[in-house]
């Protein structure tokens, strides 16, 4: 008749000193990683490496990272687990396999509540930058540029009055219009007579002046924010793409560290044997 043991299965002082371990490394290599990346990767379009460089070799870096911490916290798990002297070779194995697991999912767990407020705060910050990146190339400078050009005047003319005066007004005219989406005739006309007034052009001249330096207005604006979309898009499917590797270097962790406690405990056995 079998003996039957109370004892767990389960080691869990060897579990946690491997998760432990496991989570202490990651900590370490993604503090190196994000200082490697920050000296190498540069915001600037033409320095550093480029975007998909970039993604690549983060990609690469998080996957070494859950690799060797699972080998760690699975090998730790297996080593330092108590012997199991009446147990089959073959429950040994799985036991041994679900230590290296067990070991994974718990230093998983701790990283994963350590890294999220960090996470969530870069991404909320660089949204937040986006949004205001895109909220000042649609109100701020490029309105200011287009109506100073509509009081360029000939050299040779002699202003009658500081168009400095009508610029403030003149901006929030455009700034409105862009706004809205139209410039109304009423606001063309009075554009062209200050514009005229102060530039010696013609009424008629004046109003062509406000109308195609509008239309180029719109047209800047319009291809800044394709341009917004287009890095917004971007970014979304690059961070579809990391979280889909993300998930395949999880797999890969679990299977490294159950392999790696299977090492960790054979070699825990075989010392203990030796020494008997």
């Amino acid at each position: 008749m079998a003996t039957l043991s109370n004892e767990s299965a389960v080691s869990w002082s060897a579990v946690f000193a491997g998760a432990a371990g496991a989570a202490v490394l990651s900590l370490v290599l993604f503090v190196l990683g994000t200082g490697l990346g920050l000296a190498v990767v540069s915001p600037w379009g033409r320095d550093g490496f480029s975007g998909m460089t970039a993604g690549v070799s983060t990609i690469a870096w998080v996957t070494a990272v859950q690799l060797l911490a699972s080998v760690l916290g699975g090998y730790l798990a297996g080593r330092l687990r108590t012997r199991w002297v009446t147990v089959h070779t073959n429950e040994v194995f799985f036991r041994d396999t679900a230590h290296g697991f067990l070991a994974w999912a718990v230093s998983t767990l701790l990283m994963a509540t350590l890294l999220s407020s960090a996470a969530g705060a870069v991404i909320s910050t660089g949204a937040k930058a986006g949004t205001a990146l895109v909220e000042a190339a649609a109100t701020g400078e490029p309105v200011g540029y287009y109506v100073d050009s509509l009081f360029r005047a000939d050299a040779n003319y002699a202003s009658p009055a500081s168009p400095a005066n009508k610029v403030p007004e003149a901006t929030r005219i455009v700034a409105h219009a862009v706004q809205s989406g139209q410039l109304t005739p009423a606001d063309t006309e009075y554009l062209a007579q200050i514009v005229a007034t102060n530039t010696g052009l013609s009424q008629p001249a004046a109003e062509q002046r406000v109308t195609d330096t509008y239309t180029q207005l719109t047209r800047a604006l319009e291809a800044a924010r394709d341009k917004a979309r287009q890095s917004a898009d971007d970014a979304r499917k690059a961070s579809a793409y990391l979280a889909l590797w993300l998930v395949v270097s999880l797999f890969a962790g679990a299977f490294v560290a159950s392999f790696a406690a299977t090492l960790g405990g054979r070699l825990r056995d075989s010392a203990a044997l030796t020494t008997t």
